[in-house]
């Protein structure tokens, strides 16, 4: 088996290995709010999506500017609000509803956090019935940002690469600052994203795409994918030994390891060789196509488990199974007719003479 080219790479419509990355990185989230192994250390799989997020986001702008010449910017942010928008805004609404019948709106934290997630500055309250929706709160302010700061006016490549390791080196130079505040850390979302960035402009790159396709290879992305499994496995012993050596925070410490090993395995798992077919079975494609309702909906489905009761050991994967009910409801009930409704909104748009605001690449 050979090697992808760049012109594979560029023919790619779909990475349906990302979907088994996002299908891992949504379970390990859920089975560590809910008690799973520890050993698991699901609080770092955040950073995974962020990565995805960043790498996937990225790719469609530069893919975008290839064809196009230029990125129509009021078109990527209605695809973005009907994608991203209506789930979270229905699970807000029944995590509301609930806590009222139950009588915990305020006592919970709900009351004072609203306000912020009604904005989706949800990265500065955590403690509450919804606070896992904080990366919804930082992926948004990227979704927003980003295209501004790197495909507004002469985009060149340079620009691109200066404008995200600019970033990301901001995002960690700050971190130090957020440490003292309810929501520590927080910068480090973006560190994360900015790393996907950084990989989606490598590999978009001829020059880049040749240094990272040793990565692509069967043997190679079998040992990149396997030492990525050993290091997430091992995260819990290697962050306080990184945090007494940095004199930071444990967390604060191994989180930027972890995005840029994120960063070495997505060659591997975008690639045709046996890493990405693992990835993309059916049952992990069903899990990651879902994966966004699934983390929203994980607190919902942990309520209503715990009215039922304990089970034990299983309790964690018990709410994960409940979860993973509901996100398939929301994902064909909400999710998917939203995304049409969104493409059709932008198809409109494109057919009305003046009616698209595109905005040069260069």
């Amino acid at each position: 088996m050979t090697t992808p080219t760049h012109a594979d790479y560029l023919a790619q419509r779909r990475f349906p290995g990302l979907d088994g990355l996002r299908a891992i990185a949504a379970s390990l989230v859920v089975l560590f709010h809910f008690e799973g192994p520890d050993i698991l250390q699901g609080w770092i799989g955040v950073h995974l999506f962020f990565v995805l997020s960043g790498f996937l986001i990225t790719t469609l702008l530069l893919r975008e500017h290839d064809r196009a010449g230029r990125v129509a910017l009021v078109d990527f942010y209605l695809r973005r609000a009907f994608r991203i928008l209506p789930v979270y805004f229905l699970v807000l609404a029944a995590i509301v509803v609930g806590c009222l019948l139950a009588g915990t709106f305020r006592s919970s934290g709900l009351g004072a956090a609203l306000p912020l997630q009604l904005t989706l500055f949800n990265e500065f309250t955590q403690n509450n019935p919804y606070g896992h929706s904080w990366t919804l709160g930082t992926e948004q302010k990227f979704y927003l940002c980003w295209p501004l700061l790197a495909f507004v006016g002469s985009a060149s490549t340079f620009r691109r690469f200066g404008v995200a390791a600019a970033g990301a080196v901001a995002a960690l130079a700050l971190v130090p600052l957020t440490l003292d505040q309810s929501s520590p850390n927080w910068t480090l979302g973006y560190f994360s994203i900015l790393v996907g960035c950084l990989v989606a402009l490598v590999l978009h790159h001829p020059r880049g795409h040749a240094v990272l396709r040793p990565l692509t290879g069967p043997v190679a992305s079998v040992a990149v994918a396997v030492a990525f499994v050993a290091f997430h496995l091992s995260v819990r012993t290697i962050a306080p030994v990184l945090g007494d050596w940095f004199g930071v925070p444990a967390s604060m410490a191994v989180t930027p390891v972890y995005a840029l090993a994120c960063a070495v395995l997505l060659p591997a798992a975008i690639s045709a060789g046996p890493v990405a077919r693992m990835l993309s079975t059916r049952p992990m494609r069903f899990v990651g196509d879902r994966s966004y309702s699934l983390y929203l909906v994980q607190g919902i489905a942990g309520g209503a488990v715990a009215l039922v009761g304990s089970f034990g050991d299983a309790h964690p994967l018990v709410v994960l199974a409940v979860a993973l009910v509901m996100a398939h409801v929301l994902h064909r009930v909400v999710e998917l007719p939203m995304i049409a409704v969104g493409r059709r909104v932008v198809a409109r748009r494109g057919a009305r003479p003046g009616a698209v605001t595109p905005v040069p690449a260069r």
